[in-house]
């Protein structure tokens, strides 16, 4: 087994909590950042210096380049950074307010961009790594209740996928990774409801309110076996475009995906129809 280093953001919850036990109980380093440190004690104690630990809001774009240079230069090689942190805005669209919308993408969104822009020069110079990037089945299907939480993981796709080609030629590889409902503080704990408009009552959007308001829908997903996963992409080369993680998830994606491709295949004549028709 290699002995690798490890960045991962939001250590201390959730799929970064299960990676960061699982990797320093057998052995690697890890450089975990987190919004407050209490929840880290145990492991510190334990582990030492091979848990690296800083405070990090991955909305602070200048702290985000800071912590990441420091970790680097700390530790003198981070072989995986994976972006684990980020949360679930759900309602309808007008029930958000802008505060929400632009913290919600500033979190899951841009605070991915920033953390990968970040860590490119290290990985480049030290000749590679891999970059792991925790999206969700949300990021190939689409459910009420969802849309700025699907604006950040399709956006966040589409930007990983455009970098995967961008940097395999300096032996750096990108992976997605798709969980469905794990049994996280995710659903119950960390996602946030916009303010209740009597007017969706009749909408699907309500579907997720009630949802994370009555907190009773366990999910089918078991967190250490996802994180155990995406832990052993590292050792697969070349790394894996996409991972999807759990039943739900992979019907999801499944169905959007044949749906989507029966709807592109109807279009084909119209679309060839609108190329130019140069004349002989």
């Amino acid at each position: 087994m290699t002995i690798r280093t490890w960045l991962i953001t939001g250590a201390n919850s959730g799929f970064g909590r299960h990676m960061t036990e699982q990797l320093l109980e057998r052995g690697d380093r890890v450089a975990g950042t987190v919004r407050g440190m209490d929840a880290m004690g145990g492991l510190k104690e334990r582990y030492g210096d091979r848990l690296w630990l800083a405070r990090l809001d991955v909305t602070d774009t200048p702290a985000i380049r800071a912590v990441v240079a420091e970790a680097f230069r700390d530790l003198g090689r981070i072989d995986v950074v994976v972006n684990n942190a980020g949360y679930g805005l759900f309602g309808a669209a007008e029930e958000f307010t802008d505060d929400q919308l632009l913290h919600q993408i500033g979190t899951n969104l841009i605070g991915s961009i920033q953390m990968v822009r970040a860590a490119l020069p290290f990985m480049r110079a030290q000749g590679g790594g891999r970059i792991i990037q925790l999206s969700s089945m949300g990021g190939q299907a689409a459910f009420p209740g969802g849309s700025l939480y699907h604006a950040t993981k399709w956006g966040i796709e589409g930007f990983i996928e455009a970098t995967m080609l961008d940097v395999a030629p300096f032996g750096i590889g990108l992976t997605i990774v798709e969980p469905g409902g794990a049994r996280t503080d995710f659903r119950y704990r960390s996602a946030m409801l916009g303010t209740k408009l009597d007017a969706y009552d009749a909408s699907p959007a309500s579907q997720a309110r009630g949802i994370i308001e009555e907190a009773q829908q366990p999910s089918l997903g078991d967190p250490a076996k996802m994180a155990a996963v995406i832990i052993a992409s590292a050792d697969r080369h070349p790394a894996p475009k996409r991972i999807v993680l759990g039943s739900d998830a992979y019907g999801a994606v499944r169905r959007a995906l044949t749906e989507r491709l029966a709807s592109l295949e109807a279009q084909k004549e119209q679309a060839q129809s609108t190329d130019v028709r140069d004349r002989a």
